[in-house]
């Protein structure tokens, strides 16, 4: 099993930065159009992936999140833009 770490933009332009075993499902929960998601995105939709990347254990996906999120804004819009 795979797992990605994610950034997605909410519409208020704000990141957030999340792990899972399956992408899809896990923006459509974030959207609202499945039952899920983080509370931090509830009202802040719709979002959009920004950014992803996969890992094999969900320790080094962790850890990658963990990275991420100590990462200033323009940190992150650096690595959203290396994905373009």
């Amino acid at each position: 099993m795979k797992y990605c770490v994610y950034i997605v933009e909410c519409r208020d332009g704000s990141f957030y930065t999340g792990i899972t075993t399956n992408l899809e499902k896990r923006i459509k929960e974030h959207n609202g159009e499945l039952k899920g998601g983080a509370k931090y995105t509830k009202g802040k939709g719709p979002v959009v992936l920004k950014y992803f990347e996969k890992l094999e254990t969900r320790s080094d996906a962790l850890k990658r999140e963990y990275e991420i999120k100590q990462l200033t804004r323009k940190q992150k819009q650096k690595i959203i833009s290396l994905l373009v």
